[in-house]
Parts: structure tokens; C-alpha cells; sequence
């Protein structure tokens, strides 16, 4: 089967998504922030050979790499799509790693109202673009959120985006919560 790849942007300057004709995770969603979190993933390790590779965040079909913003796109397009084309073939796409554990879905029936809030305004939005968002706890009034994937270094989403995601809280959650990144704590 011939494999094709479409690049499209995503609002962060420093991240592209590379949706391929193939599955490359087929449940749930994953991001690495270095070689040594996806032992056993040659993909992934392949991806990080090439210079100024920052983050691959891997969902459903799209692969979204994050760039440090020291490289030429034009340059590191070329080389990930090689990547890919070479990869992907071998790539096992129910690959599971240790890190998906902590993701399981909340308990708590406060974060489990917040992950459907989400689930349902925000989330859709965020993967469209290359991302993703992870709610890590609530503490009082104070709800502690992880960006994924391109999202994680995305000017937009330290502001524009947390204050939406705010204001969404406000209206339909608490009037009183407070979002907080993990990427600005």
C-alpha cells in the first residue's frame, strides 16, 4: 500500500502535522518529549534523530513534531517525511508505554464533569490543530492542566487558549475555578 502524507500547520509556529494514510496510535494519544521516552518505538526514535526535533506528539493517524526553532522547515519537512516513509511500514501502531498510565480517565466526579466539558468544547479543537490537553488536578478552585503535542509550546495556548478554557469552566463548571498550565507553573 502506498503511503502518502499531507503537512499542514498548526497555530505554533514550531510545529507541523504530518496526517499519513496509516494508523500511527490507535488508542488514545501519546507525546515524547525525548529518545529515551519511546524505547521500543523506532518511529519515534527515528523522528528525534533529526536535528531540532523538540516534541512528537503520535494521534489516531497524524504525527505532529514540535521544532526547538533553530531549524529550517523546508529541510526538516524533507527529512521527516523520509522518516515516515521508511518507518511506518514497520511501525506497530498499538504500541502501549508506561507514560499512558497516568492518563487514565479521573475518578473524581468533579474531574470526570470537567474531562466531558472538555471532551466536548475544547479537545476537538486542540487535536484539529496537532494537540491536545491533559487535566492533572483540581486543587480547591485551581485547575492544573498539561498541554500535549504542539499545543505545549504554542504561544496562543499559555494565553488565548488557557483563558478560553477559563471562561468555559466559569460557565458551565465553577464560577470561581482558576486554569493554570503546567507549562507556566
Amino acid at each position: 500500500m502506498e503511503i502518502k502524507i499531507s503537512v499542514q500547520s498548526t497555530p505554533n509556529p514550531n510545529a507541523l502535522k504530518f496526517i499519513v494514510t496509516q494508523p500511527v496510535k490507535t488508542e488514545g494519544k501519546v507525546t515524547f518529549k525525548s529518545v529515551h521516552e519511546c524505547p521500543g518505538i523506532p518511529l519515534a526514535q527515528h523522528l528525534f534523530s533529526i536535528a531540532n526535533v523538540a516534541d512528537i506528539h503520535f494521534f489516531e493517524n497524524v504525527i505532529t513534531v514540535t521544532q526547538n526553532g533553530n531549524g529550517d522547515w523546508d529541510t526538516m519537512i524533507e527529512q521527516i517525511k523520509s522518516v515516515i516513509t521508511e518507518k511506518i511500514p514497520g511501525h506497530d501502531p498499538n504500541f502501549a508505554v508506561a507514560k499512558e498510565k497516568k492518563e487514565l480517565p479521573p475518578t473524581d466526579p468533579q474531574l470526570m464533569k470537567i474531562d466531558e466539558i472538555l471532551d466536548r468544547t475544547v479537545r476537538p479543537y486542540l487535536q484539529s490543530d496537532g494537540g491536545d490537553l491533559q487535566v492533572m488536578k483540581l486543587d480547591g478552585n485551581t485547575l492544573l492542566v498539561n498541554y500535549q503535542g504542539a499545543c505545549g509550546s504554542c504561544p496562543s495556548s499559555t494565553a488565548g487558549t488557557l483563558k478560553a478554557i477559563e471562561n468555559i469552566l466559569k460557565e458551565e463548571f465553577n464560577p470561581n475555578i482558576e486554569v493554570v498550565s503546567l507549562q507556566n507553573s
